[in-house]
């Protein structure tokens, strides 16, 4: 795994965290806007985490994809 010491704790702190029941085939859209689940956004921050180069660039990119949470505690792309 690539990336600094601090990323990688990162990564083993968060691991098991959510619950990983959720399906990995999406269901069919129904017209609604698709809701993202905690385990998506779970797993989009370790695929970030994974490719940054350390934690200023793991904080920078997780920040300008909404996956870091507001002062409410929920991250803007589950809105």
């Amino acid at each position: 795994m690539n990336g600094s010491l601090d990323v990688r704790k990162f990564l083993w702190q968060t691991e098991d965290q959510f619950d990983r029941t959720t399906p990995a085939v999406p269901t069919q859209r129904n017209g609604e806007s698709p809701r993202i689940s905690e385990a998506q956004v779970h797993r989009a921050r370790v695929a970030v985490a994974r490719g940054a180069h350390g934690v200023e660039d793991c904080r920078m990119l997780l920040d300008m994809l909404g996956l870091v949470p507001d002062e409410d505690g929920v991250p803007p792309v589950r809105r």
